[in-house]
């Protein structure tokens, strides 16, 4: 039997906000079909993003569901647009697992990005060095030439933080991240240098939870909220797990993580004081190379 093709970040959340608006105009999934010439498991398909919806069956449904105000309907009409758009990976789509490349998708039009990392710097702000140990670690069976392939991918997954309006992250580090040896104390050391370099409060903000603060909301876990632009409010969360991610977008959902995301960043150092943390053990790995 044929898999069913995954669906994409960008039609699950189309289809979410499509779902919400029904719901909220009271309208019921069978008035819904009867709008656009289908049945239910139509419009079941569209709102959980497994199926495409042309651009005249969107206009009949935000009509029925009384969407007039004009920035909402364009916020739709151009989240349908990317929908179809592919993205740089494409041409690498034969060797990403489906739970990368969703990431990717996610990251391609997202305005701010919250992050939490209680393991190892975030792909979005390794080195190319730190990236290749990471690989070369996870991947021990990996030719160099395909090492060499997925941290060019990486480096250009990192091009989304130099667009003339790139997204805001903010990035929460367990200071076990400066201390585990990735690569050699240089490749350490010039990963903790990037990440000095890099922090530029509020647009790019790097903060460290330092071990004496014991316990803290992130000790179950990394994760990261993305955040789109308004009207729409969509937001997604991702956790990471051995064989993959789990992508959450259930408003309960997010708004749990959110709050742990606050209670993390406020058990962190300060951005200044982050950075002086992050300074001093770079150079205390400079004097072992």
């Amino acid at each position: 039997m044929a898999t069913q093709p995954r669906p994409t970040v960008r039609a699950r959340r189309l289809g979410a906000k499509l779902r919400r608006l029904r719901e909220d105009a009271g309208v019921k999934m069978d008035a819904a079909a009867r709008r656009i010439d289908g049945d239910k498991p139509k419009i079941s398909r569209i709102e959980n993003g497994r199926m495409s919806i042309r651009r005249l069956e969107l206009e009949a449904l935000l009509e029925l569901y009384g969407v007039t105000d004009e920035r909402t309907v364009n916020a739709l009409t151009t989240m349908l647009r990317q929908t179809r758009r592919k993205g740089w990976w494409h041409q690498y789509s034969q060797d990403l697992d489906p739970d990368f490349e969703e990431r990717l998708d996610l990251e391609d039009d997202v305005v701010r990005i919250l992050a939490f990392q209680p393991l190892l710097v975030p792909g979005l702000l390794q080195t190319a060095d730190y990236a290749r140990a990471v690989i070369r670690s996870a991947e021990r069976s990996a030719s160099e030439e395909e090492v060499d392939k997925w941290v060019s991918m990486r480096m250009t997954r990192q091009d989304i933080l130099s667009r003339d309006t790139p997204p805001q992250l903010v990035c929460v580090l367990d200071e076990a991240v400066l201390h585990r040896q990735i690569g050699s104390p240089a490749t350490l050391a010039g990963q903790l240098k990037r990440l000095r370099e890099v922090n530029s409060p509020p647009e790019l903000s790097v903060q460290i939870v330092p071990f004496g603060q014991g316990w803290h909301a992130g000790l179950d876990g990394g994760f990261s909220i993305y955040s789109y632009p308004d009207p729409l409010h969509l937001d997604v969360v991702t956790v990471d797990y051995l064989d993959g991610g789990l992508y959450l977008e259930e408003d309960s959902s997010v708004e749990r993580y959110r709050r742990a995301f606050d209670q993390v960043r406020a058990s962190a150092l300060s951005s200044r004081q982050s950075m002086s943390l992050i300074s001093r053990l770079a150079r205390d790995l400079e004097k072992q190379v």
